[in-house]
């Protein structure tokens, strides 16, 4: 047997299940430490460029949540993470290979029902960790919340610690781009192929004004952008992707704690 073999015998048999991470929390610690918050963290499958897996918006979401109820939990906070729901809304991508899409009307249903089971449980604290931007939860989260008896908050995590984020990142984009390919170099250095990465150019409209600050409108996306990146990831680099983790981590686990220590009939209850 290896010396590398021994060690990761000796890590499995010193591992216990985490009492954080619903899918390894046992029926024991869950009755002994009932959470006051859960986290669901929320991803889709799609190309980004050639350099970055399918599952980056899926891995970068689990990543993120995963590690912010960790540095929660340790500060006495009571959080269980959710398994991840790994689709979203990619209609615009469905000329990709193996891209899986699925419509607003079933993320409502999906997030329902997580909404229902917690609150039939008393669970009355929903943190979304959203990681990817073609999912939009907002109306979604003002009609449940007028239904059932919970607060839902939404943290797309690629919005957050925007003053780290501008420090850090010299030309970003918005997909498989200097920031996401970054944050992949650090979360999942093991799945990155950066020498395969293209340049990540966008073909602008034809349409005079549609670019214009206020106006929007779907992207088609592989017209748009042929290599399915935006944005040049050239820059990318391990070190700025664990900065930019970093401040979203301490502004995660920070939301996390908050919303522990929240009474019913306190703010932002009311």
């Amino acid at each position: 047997m290896t010396e590398k073999s021994v060690r990761w015998q000796k890590r499995i048999l010193n591992m216990t299940p985490r009492d954080y991470l619903l899918l390894e929390a046992n029926n024991q610690q869950l009755e002994a430490s009932p959470p006051d918050v859960a986290v669901l963290p929320w991803g889709a499958v799609e190309s980004h460029n050639y350099h970055l897996p399918y599952g980056t918006d899926v891995l970068e979401a689990t990543s993120l949540a995963e590690r912010s109820a960790e540095a929660a939990t340790a500060e006495g906070a009571q959080v269980i993470v959710l398994p991840t729901v790994p689709f979203g809304n990619d209609e615009q991508q469905l000329d990709q290979a193996c891209a899986i899409s699925i419509t607003t009307t079933t993320a409502y249903a999906i997030l329902r029902d997580v909404v229902r089971s917690l609150t039939t449980q008393g669970i009355d604290r929903l943190i979304l960790v959203n990681g990817h931007g073609g999912n939009q939860f907002k109306p979604l989260i003002r009609d449940l919340q007028g239904e059932f008896d919970i607060l839902i908050v939404l943290a797309d995590f690629f919005n957050m610690a925007k003053d780290e984020f501008n420090a850090i990142f010299e030309n970003p984009g918005d997909h498989a781009d200097e920031f996401e390919t970054s944050v992949m170099l650090h979360l999942h250095p093991e799945l990155v192929q950066l020498e395969h990465a293209r340049p990540g150019e966008t073909i602008p409209f034809k349409v005079d004004g549609i670019m214009q600050e206020g106006v929007w409108t779907p992207r088609p996306w592989s017209s748009s952008h042929p290599d399915t990146g935006c944005g040049d990831p050239r820059l990318a680099t391990a070190e700025k992707g664990k900065a930019y983790c970093d401040a979203v981590v301490a502004a995660l686990s920070r939301l996390m704690v908050g919303l522990a220590k929240a009474e019913k009939g306190t703010l932002p209850y009311q």
